[in-house]
């Protein structure tokens, strides 16, 4: 690698020191950015009161984080569920970076990925995520 090593924790997982923005840009090191995320996954409910409240707070991107650890975390039978609802943040963040392509995109695969969960059957935590893929075919925001 060229320049500065990539952060990491003390069992050597890659970790991200530097600064960010409320979008998850990066800033220069030693600007001030908005407070990091857990990386450690969230019990379920914890996930989603924590993710709804970073998008209602300007952070989608935050919010993509925690559920992310919390697909990565959970059992298959729920990949569906989280990652959708990730990918929702993540289509919240391009859109609110003036990415319009990227976000419409985004949109469309959390729907996917959401209405196959809803096909399951399986409880999402008091989530109806027939509504949430229902926003996320309009491209439109939150959970």
């Amino acid at each position: 690698m060229t320049g500065r090593e990539r952060d990491r924790d003390t069992q050597g997982r890659a970790r991200q020191a530097r600064p960010r923005d409320a979008l998850g840009r990066p800033l220069p090191y030693g600007a001030e950015g908005v407070e990091p995320v857990p990386e450690d996954p969230l019990p379920p409910a914890e996930t989603l009161t924590v993710a709804r409240g970073l998008v209602e707070a300007g952070r989608p991107f935050a919010a993509h984080e925690v559920l992310e650890a919390r697909w990565k975390a959970g059992p298959d039978t729920e990949r569906d569920l989280w990652q959708g609802l990730a990918q929702l943040c993540v289509a919240i963040t391009h859109a609110a970076r003036g990415n319009q392509v990227g976000a419409d995109r985004l949109f469309d695969r959390a729907a996917q990925r959401l209405e196959a969960f809803a096909a399951t059957g399986h409880d999402a935590y008091g989530l109806d995520v027939g509504s949430v893929a229902e926003r996320a075919r309009r491209h439109e925001g939150c959970f």
